[in-house]
């Protein structure tokens, strides 16, 4: 069954207005789904690590004689010999849109020529995960409703919709489209070849990783500081590497879209803040296998399950953000005296700060880290704050912090 994904009114518009669109994220994630849905009578071309597919390496141009405009090129990062060749045609067309769409999951090499080359002429999107709203086959996003307003917010979500699933097993199965409609008893055999994929096939390809069986060690160990800001010797110590290998073995993770990070925040560099990333996993189905959870209900007595909601909620902030096309900035912010909060969302020159936390009850405590942030930053313009956490209704938790349910949609 085919899920509609928020990206879709993006991806159209798009192509309606530049030649070469580039679909990148994770292997798995739906990136081809998505295209041949949109795309159906589009000519569509797979490449592959191990061929050189109708000589689209060695001849680029006669290639893409042979396929002629409108083309979706899947995995491009296999043919990057094509990515000058496509720059020509798109120059001779007089940049005509909507000429090639493009998909790769490998964030180095070629999707950087890529934007370096068609500079101008290309637009990039990132598909991650399905979404709750994607789940529920919702168009809503809380979050719209949200930067509209916090008037408009709380009348809007009267009348909303929620994600009807259960907290627990959203965060175990992940947000593969592959694992949905999996039944519970064959989700870790999902997860183990798509690590197993991962490591020998995706990852081999950027190189300089000599131990495939210690890589993968490090992949388990970074699900476990899913959430964490990143200490790179402290990393080093853990699995016995020197700091340049685990931060060059980070990078490689993050080109692969299986980690992102959060940039520390200073609007002051005076003070003394936290200069430490924070660090996501890409997806919580994945933590979950490395982990051992074995099942929904183990997860609420791991140590890890907190960890997990906060990833899951910024991941799902991202997703929402990123279908309405708004330009962000992303960071979180930790103080020298341990005030903190997870998540910092700059739109329009204004700060939005969100704390995610695993109560139904929150109480004022649950804000002192969104207060603390304002005091330490009088000058800057700070909206509204959230507290997003089990609660099943939106209420203010403070005179400009509210509480909102996670599966709000």
């Amino acid at each position: 069954m085919y899920r509609n994904r928020l990206l879709s009114a993006r991806l159209l518009r798009l192509t309606e207005h530049f030649p070469v669109v580039v679909v990148s994220g994770a292997r798995q994630v739906g990136k081809t789904t998505l295209l041949k849905h949109i795309f159906p009578t589009h000519d569509y071309v797979v490449f592959d690590a191990s061929i050189d597919l109708e000589g689209a390496r060695r001849d680029p141009d006669l290639f893409l004689l042979n396929h002629p405009a409108p083309l979706i090129l899947d995995e491009i990062q296999y043919a990057p010999e094509l990515v000058s060749a496509i720059k020509r045609l798109v120059d001779r067309s007089g940049a005509l849109p909507g000429q090639f769409i493009l998909t790769g999951s490998q964030q180095w090499q070629v999707l950087k020529a890529l934007s370096e080359s068609l500079a101008g002429r290309a637009a990039f999107l990132d598909l991650q995960g399905f979404s709750l709203q994607e789940l529920s086959d919702s168009a809503s996003c809380w979050s719209s409703r949200w930067f509209a307003g916090p008037d408009h917010f709380i009348e809007s979500s009267r009348t909303a919709a929620y994600y009807s699933g259960e907290l627990t097993k959203w965060l175990w199965k992940g947000s593969m489209p592959g694992v949905q409609n999996l039944p519970d008893d064959l989700v870790t055999d999902f997860w183990v070849g798509y690590h197993r994929t991962y490591v020998e096939r995706d990852a081999r390809l950027m190189g300089e990783i000599q131990d495939w069986q210690e890589f993968g060690r490090f992949i388990g160990l970074m699900t476990a500081l899913t959430s964490q800001e990143i200490n790179y010797s402290q990393l080093g110590r853990e699995i016995g590497m020197t700091p340049q290998t685990s931060k060059r073995w980070l990078r490689i993770l993050e080109a692969t879209f299986q980690w992102f990070t959060l940039a520390p925040f200073s609007g002051n560099p005076v003070k003394r803040v936290s200069s430490r990333p924070k660090g996501h996993i890409s997806d919580t189905g994945l933590a979950c296998y490395h982990a051992r959870v074995s099942s929904p209900k183990m997860l609420v007595s791991n140590p890890l399950y907190g960890a997990l909601f906060e990833t899951a909620m910024v991941q799902e902030l991202r997703k929402q953000v990123a279908a309405q096309g708004i330009a962000t900035a992303w960071y979180h912010w930790r103080s020298a005296g341990g005030a903190e909060v997870d998540l910092l969302m700059e739109k329009d020159d204004t700060l939005y700060p969100f704390e995610f936390k695993l109560t139904t009850r929150p109480s004022r405590r649950d804000v002192s880290g969104i207060a603390a942030f304002k005091a330490a930053y009088p000058g800057r313009k700070i909206g509204s704050g959230a507290v997003v956490c089990a609660v099943e209704k939106p209420y203010w938790l403070s005179n400009d912090v509210m509480a909102i349910p996670w599966n709000l949609l």
